[in-house]
């Protein structure tokens, strides 16, 4: 059983779809020779050729149109966003044509492409490289949403996203590109939308995804030191929403603190304690709340500890719930 970072295990996923299906094809800006910023793509256009890993222009929104087209022509694209806040100008194309192919065709005609995205903060990265926009995404009727914690996840999850029939937006955690994981790389077959309790507790659920979920876990290892056990939920897929794992820890521990690294206002920890209300509120102990960034643009690199939860914040929503 080797031991291999989430970004090796993306570079596999990836190059076992390449095997698996000769419709696959990656595109995006220097996902090529160079082997993609974060070296995700790297090797493949060596092992595959130049017509299914390819390099684009710098137009985030002609990549995601391009990738559409190819859908309609019987492609299965992969296509990168080199850093979230550059997926922004191609937003008109993901959110008036990408996510409502479907609906407009009367479900006559699927969409089979995956926008890869890498997220989030934790890296010292400049200005529009650290964002967490996955609420835009989300929010648009039509798109999958998903954000491996782990390796392993990463590998499985984009494997899925590849498969599937509709478009899948896939976030990659910056901060956990280098995190290591022992496993096999064999696809597990679970449907995208299925949350995993990454650590079983009783007294307080913490809700997480992508790189808050290793911080969570390293607030309930602290916690249990003092006999306070916390589950922590990672929830993997924001669209389609778990809500029977959601449910059913919150409902075991009666308390719930939602982590991310986006703005709090609006951000997807609104909807999580929105639907902790709505289906588990006769089980609360005390409100839900939330720990998040800031409601403010992402700050420099210099200061960004400061902006992401900390241990810190995160215990004193702990304490706060469990002495309500």
């Amino acid at each position: 059983m080797a031991e291999v970072t989430m970004a090796q295990a993306l570079n596999e996923a990836l190059r076992y779809c390449l095997n698996d299906d000769d419709r696959v094809l990656i595109l995006g800006e220097d996902v090529g020779k160079l082997g993609g910023v974060f070296r995700i793509t790297d090797k493949l256009q060596a092992e595959f050729g130049e017509q299914r890993v390819f390099d684009t222009p710098l137009a985030e929104s002609a990549i995601a149109g391009v990738s559409l087209g190819l859908t309609q022509a019987g492609w299965r694209p992969v296509a990168e966003m080199q850093f979230e806040a550059f997926s922004y100008p191609a937003l008109d194309q993901v959110i008036s044509h990408i996510a409502k192919y479907r609906f407009r065709s009367a479900g006559t005609t699927e969409v089979p492409m995956v926008i890869r995205i890498p997220c989030g903060g934790g890296i010292g990265a400049a200005e529009h490289h650290s964002e967490s926009p996955e609420t835009y995404y989300a929010h648009t009727s039509g798109l999958k949403v998903v954000i491996p914690s782990t390796a392993l996840d990463a590998f499985n999850l984009l494997v899925r996203s590849i498969r599937d029939p509709d478009p899948v937006i896939f976030f990659e955690p910056k901060s956990r590109y280098w995190s290591k994981e022992s496993g096999d790389l064999i696809p597990d077959g679970l449907p995208i939308g299925k949350a995993r309790v990454a650590r079983e507790g009783q007294h307080c659920t913490l809700v997480a995804w992508g790189a808050m979920v290793a911080r969570c876990l390293e607030v309930a290892t602290t916690a249990a030191e003092d006999d306070v056990e916390l589950e922590v939920l990672d929830l993997r897929s924001l669209v389609p929403l778990d809500l029977d794992a959601l449910a059913a820890s919150v409902q075991k521990t009666g308390r719930a603190v939602v982590v991310h690294e986006a703005p709090l206002t609006a951000g997807f920890g609104a909807e999580v304690v929105a639907r902790i209300v709505e289906d588990s509120f006769d089980y609360l102990e005390a409100p839900a709340l939330r720990v998040t960034g800031y409601d403010m643009p992402y700050p420099p690199a210099k200061v960004e500890e400061h902006y992401l939860p900390s241990v810190d914040r995160i215990f004193g929503a702990v304490d706060r719930v469990l002495s309500h």
